[in-house]
């Protein structure tokens, strides 16, 4: 029996809510990273008051945090659909077109006239980036469309909105509080991070899956930086109401609970060569996860999907190209590593 039959036909499997942009990626020549001395942060460093040259640029539409995941979902044989606003110019109908070929619906596209659309600067050096962003600040509110039982769907999953979005999310929280039958999936974005949890716990009390990395997980909880015990994170994000958290670390790999309530730990599913940037291996990671769960795999099971289209990901440049299709994934699993699996963290 094909495993996506007892998917519901008539309404999408996941509403993706938030920002799209634009990525132009800069690749940078003469640059250096410089390190504190605890090793813990990093610095790239570019000659102040020069000309720098560039190696390249390229201009990727239809991305963003919500966007990736509504591509990724779709690639793996789900309905997707995103609901979003951009401005209606040149870039808002690219962001549209570029999601309509990946089958996304975008029904709930908003285009505000006298709006720019997002667009983000993506200084790309060795394998790594550093992102200027700026989000537009858009009319975000709870349409009569969102409520529309039509397009009701079984999960949400909500990430990066801009600044002026609080009201937003308030008015949102009432909307998740009358459908206590859709599962929210929560990966926070900048702002909502800035938020705080005071502002928005009704959001992690409704929380079904919780992605986000180690040094923003911090941050949420206020905690001390260089308290990276992941037992006591996790333990932090869950007492926050949020039903399953994961929390990733870059190349390090990922962390969350199995059925039983045991922590575990998954590696990243080893480079089939060196990456070339890793923009959008987060939300490779957190929408395949995601997928995975709506599929009633196990948890260890979604770790080993997260993290194979994550490191497909980072094969290319822009956080989309290299996302995966179902059968990918299988054929990856199938011919993983040995000892390439979650193991239980004591």
């Amino acid at each position: 029996m094909n495993i996506f039959n007892f998917l519901n036909k008539n309404k999408p499997d996941f509403l993706c809510i938030g920002d799209i942009v634009t990525d132009a990626f800069i690749k940078l020549k003469n640059a250096e990273v410089q390190e504190d001395s605890n090793h813990e942060h990093k610095n790239i460093c570019i000659p102040f008051g020069e000309k720098i040259p560039f190696e390249s640029v390229n201009e990727i539409c239809g991305v963003g945090n919500s966007a990736n995941a509504a591509v990724a979902i779709s690639r793996l044989g789900m309905k997707s659909s995103l609901f979003t606003h951009t401005g209606n110019d040149y870039y808002g109908q690219k962001n549209e077109m570029i999601l309509e070929k990946d089958k996304v619906n975008t029904d709930l596209f908003t285009k505000e006239e006298n709006k720019k659309s997002n667009y983000h600067y993506v200084l790309w050096y060795d394998h790594e980036r550093t992102i200027l962003i700026k989000h537009e600040k858009y009319n975000y509110v709870v349409s009569p469309k969102l409520l529309s039982r039509k397009i009701k769907p079984r999960y949400i999953y909500l990430s990066s909105l801009g600044e002026n979005t609080l009201e937003f999310h308030k008015e949102f929280s009432k909307y998740l509080n009358n459908n206590p039958d859709i599962k929210l999936i929560f990966q926070p974005g900048t702002y909502q991070i800035r938020f705080g949890i005071n502002n928005l716990i009704d959001i992690y009390k409704r929380t079904e899956l919780f992605f986000c990395n180690m040094e923003e997980t911090i941050m949420i909880l206020n905690a001390d930086e260089n308290d990276r015990d992941i037992k006591t994170l996790l333990k932090g994000i869950k007492d926050l109401g949020v039903k399953l958290p994961v929390i990733t670390d870059g190349p390090d790999g990922a962390y969350t609970y199995d059925e039983q309530g045991r922590v575990i730990y998954m590696s990243i599913y080893p480079d089939i060569k060196p990456p070339l940037e890793r923009t959008g291996a987060g939300d490779a990671f957190a929408s395949t996860f995601s997928a995975a769960k709506a599929l009633n795999l196990d948890n260890k099971t979604a770790l080993m999907w997260g993290s194979i289209n994550s490191m497909s990901v980072c094969q290319y440049i822009g956080a989309q190209e290299g996302l995966l299709s179902h059968a990918k994934i299988e054929e990856y699993i199938k011919n993983k590593p040995e000892g390439w699996e979650a193991k239980i963290i004591d």
